[in-house]
């Protein structure tokens, strides 16, 4: 699907007052015997696209840029269908396209893969000593479920039985749950979680991932709100 901003033209992008980029990115990666290798790019970019309704009322135009959909999925590389190009790649990538968009006034990264964190962490911190105004926004702990729930469980397919039941498969059973986390850092999932599950996912329903999409589309509207409202970043060198 094309994104908002690459439907418009440059014209069309410049006559609303200032700019903020949405930029969702995601993964492809293996998300259990139930759902999609998109799962997290479309979590993120639902997310993105809810942003810019939550605010409309606001002056300025909120632009949802092409999805990253291949970032760093090394953990699950045992699993056919994964597509990753390693955190160093992303680190660089999210750079150089957030230089490139010098036009914007605001960058928003909206994170929906864990892997990704540490690369866009490293990134965001050397982009902002360059004076970009930029926040990188990971989803919080909604505290609507109790459960260890790391990947491919209850939340993840809960939101994907909300946003697109029909790309849901059967529910699994749990697996991976209390998996050594040492043991998958150093071997990656499969090392861990015959079925790449990493939770519990037979209780997931439309209607709990509906609440978390209504508790995460707060939290991160509220962050994006905080960023434009703030004070210009330096001047760019």
């Amino acid at each position: 699907m094309e994104s908002e901003l690459a439907r418009r033209t440059w014209p069309e992008i410049t006559a609303g007052g200032p700019i903020t980029v949405v930029v969702p990115i995601g993964s492809c990666e293996q998300h259990g015997p139930h759902l999609p290798l998109a799962t997290d790019t479309l979590i993120a970019q639902a997310l993105s696209e809810s942003v810019t309704h939550r605010l409309a009322a606001l002056a300025g135009t909120r632009l949802v840029a092409p999805a990253l959909s291949i970032t760093a999925s090394g953990e699950h590389q045992g699993f056919a269908g994964t597509l990753s190009i390693g955190t160093d790649a992303l680190e660089m990538v999210i750079i150089e396209l957030v230089r490139s968009a010098s036009w914007a006034d605001a960058v928003v990264l909206v994170n929906g893969h864990g892997g990704n964190a540490v690369p866009i962490g490293r990134a965001t911190e050397r982009l902002r000593a360059e004076g970009h105004r930029i926040i990188s926004w990971w989803p919080p702990d909604t505290g609507l479920v109790e459960v260890v729930d790391l990947h491919a469980g209850i939340i993840e397919t809960s939101i994907m039985l909300a946003l697109d039941p029909g790309l849901v498969g059967d529910l699994p059973g749990p697996d991976g749950v209390g998996a050594d986390i040492e043991l998958l850092r150093r071997s990656g999932v499969a090392a861990v979680s015959a079925s790449g599950v990493l939770g519990d996912p037979s209780g997931a329903s439309a209607s709990l991932g509906r609440r978390v999409l209504e508790h995460l589309g707060a939290d991160l509207a509220h962050r994006v709100t905080a960023l434009i409202g703030s004070p210009q970043a330096p001047e760019r060198s």
